[in-house]
């Protein structure tokens, strides 16, 4: 469908994020067409400010508006404890349980060596760096439970085992709420792999 030059821009604009479809695109464009000027101003504003104002942590490449990162800066977490995950989306996923503690290192994405993604262009020799510093005693894995994930807790695995720190995964399998029928084969071996005794 052909669409006016500066509406078509916006479409264009909406289409190279990820996860926005043509669709979704078109969707958005239009509702912000329709949105007060405002309000809009408002939207675009919010989007520069944060690019301006956010950057990495220079501890653990988590993004912040400060250096270090609150977590970081946090003399109530854990020091011994560094969770590893691929991005900033999954240090936001682990604060929303309430239940871990400790501190966090973002790799800034998985292993891929298809997509040219290796050792290299991952945040590992920074997190070396790190725990050759602290009094690190264990490392958590929690990276996403897909092949790319999978190997890069492996590579790590092998990496930290020399120096003596534990080195954990986080557990895979059924979600709460979830049917077996509808698990795929590598939910349902990664439950039984992951199973624990009943008390």
């Amino acid at each position: 469908m052909q669409y006016i030059a500066p509406l078509a821009k916006v479409i264009e604009q909406f289409r190279r994020l990820p996860g926005i479809g043509s669709k979704t695109a078109t969707r958005l464009a239009y509702h912000i067409l329709e949105m007060e000027k405002d309000q809009v101003r408002s939207l675009a504003q919010a989007i520069l400010e944060a690019k301006e104002k956010i950057g990495y942590c220079s501890i653990c490449f988590n993004l912040t508006d400060s250096d270090p990162c609150q977590y970081c800066r946090d003399q109530g977490r854990d020091g011994s404890v560094v969770c590893v995950v691929e991005g900033p989306q999954d240090v936001a996923a682990m604060e929303r349980t309430r239940e871990y503690r400790g501190l966090y290192h973002v790799l800034h994405g998985a292993l891929s060596p298809l997509d040219g993604v290796g050792p290299d262009e991952l945040r590992f020799k920074e997190l070396l760096m790190r725990l050759q510093k602290n009094n690190i005693k264990e490392v958590i894995m929690a990276t996403n439970p897909d092949v790319e994930g999978e190997a890069t807790a492996m590579y790590a695995a092998k990496l930290l085992r020399p120096m003596g720190i534990k080195v954990t995964r986080i557990a895979h399998g059924l979600p709460i709420g979830g049917e077996l029928e509808y698990a795929d084969e590598v939910t349902l071996s990664k439950a039984l792999e992951n199973r624990r005794e009943m008390y």
